[in-house]
């Protein structure tokens, strides 16, 4: 039931030089279904993440925080990721597990295990098929390959209606460079991140400190700009890889045009990544963005935009198409703004003036309202009218088929 969410097309995913992935179909939870991935990268690759803050955070991520931590430069071989099962509240046998699964793939690739990067999404407090996975590693080395990335968008999907990927190319002075990406993620969705995946590789030579800071920043404007149900998962990792493929210099100045080209391109396949796992939203009939303008920090907008964007009040009525709009006033009151101005503020819904001042539009008609609450992709825009900062965000409605799915989640 995706939202105006297509399959994308695996001949416009750029290969990134450098980088090779290759799927197996390990039977973790499910027979004869991908669920198995290895990315492997060349000699010298760079890898960059931020993670879950969820405390109860999952084995893999513990152990994949470690690899960085050991690693020269960010140099990293290979990540491998499989679905079926989080390896999260799973105590000292799941770190033994995150870690086997690192020495076994180490050990077919001739390097150290801590060049090796584990991530798991799926089911929680079970054991990992740790032999399972160790079984499947080398039918996902013989399938490596750098056209690849479609299938390993299946091959992380969990809840996932569709695959989500995105591919972008850039000039950074006279050289070509790539962007391309994966992600999953359908519900358990709340910024910190989101129960959610997610994988982009550039051939580009960047330094680590600056890495480090672009993927935080492509983390800001896109996974930490989403919220589906208001759940923080376990598993939560994004990870930023520099193939450093490309014959070009190393971008050493976050003050450079090259830098800030690069950190762009970035942001936005993170952006079309994150709005897919919105549309994918477990249930979800209506795409939702939120413009919140005229705030005294960004800070206070975000506040705004996830009151808003959590609330089953508001999405439940988005997802009937009522436009019962005081639900949204009543969520930017207790946003947490302490000394906000309601006698400042106006609410718009796409083009529709709903309130101005604080209160009911006059010219504002129903009719208007529940013309734009029929749409499947609908823009909340509030004027905070306290200063000059702005942030999007982007949610969806919650309908029965949200609960009927994770009702149905083990079975």
């Amino acid at each position: 039931m995706a939202v105006n969410l297509t399959v994308p097309e695996a001949g416009a995913l750029a290969p990134v030089a450098g980088v090779e992935l290759g799927i197996a179909e390990a039977g973790i939870r499910k027979s004869q279904r991908k669920d198995l991935l290895v990315i492997r990268l060349r000699a010298g690759g760079r890898v960059a993440g931020v993670f879950t803050q969820n405390r109860m955070c999952a084995a893999p991520v513990i152990v994949t925080r470690e690899h960085l931590a050991l690693s020269a430069d960010g140099k990293v071989r290979a990540l491998v990721v499989n679905t079926g099962n989080a390896n999260a509240g799973t105590g000292d046998a799941g770190m033994a597990d995150a870690r086997r699964t690192c020495a076994d793939l180490a050990t077919l690739l001739k390097c150290d295990p801590a060049q090796i990067l584990p991530f798991s999404t799926g089911v929680i407090m079970e054991p990992l098929p740790v032999e399972r996975i160790s079984a499947g590693l080398p039918a996902c080395l013989a399938d490596l390959r750098a056209n690849n990335w479609l299938n390993a968008a299946l091959a992380i999907m969990t809840t996932d209606t569709l695959p989500k990927a995105a591919s972008r190319q850039v000039m950074i002075g006279t050289h070509k460079i790539t962007i391309t990406g994966i992600a999953k993620g359908a519900g358990m969705i709340h910024p910190n991140m989101a129960t959610m995946l997610g994988y982009i590789a550039t051939d580009a030579v960047v330094s680590l400190p600056l890495l480090q800071t672009m993927v935080a920043h492509a983390a800001n404007k896109s996974f930490n700009a989403i919220t589906v149900d208001g759940d923080t998962s376990t598993n939560d990792s994004f990870m930023l890889i520099a193939s450093g493929a490309a014959p070009m210099p190393e971008i050493v100045d976050g003050g450079s045009p090259q830098y800030t080209a690069l950190r762009d391109a970035v942001a936005e396949v993170a952006g079309e990544l994150a709005c897919a796992i919105v549309r994918d939203g477990e249930g979800a009939t209506k795409f939702i963005t939120l413009q919140i303008d005229g705030g005294a920090s960004e800070g206070e907008c975000r506040k705004v935009g996830f009151a808003i964007g959590h609330s089953p009040l508001v999405k439940t009525a988005f997802f009937a198409s009522d436009p019962n709009l005081g639900r949204i006033l009543a969520a930017i009151g207790y946003a947490g703004i302490d000394d906000l101005d309601v006698s400042r503020l106006d609410l718009y819904l796409d083009d529709v003036l709903v309130a101005r001042g604080g209160g009911r539009n006059p010219a504002y008609q129903e009719a208007d309202g529940q013309r734009v609450m029929k749409q499947s992709e609908i823009t909340v825009r509030v004027v905070l009218n306290r200063g000059a900062h702005a942030v999007t965000m982007w949610t969806c409605d919650l309908s029965h088929d949200y609960v009927s799915i994770n009702a149905d989640y083990r079975s």
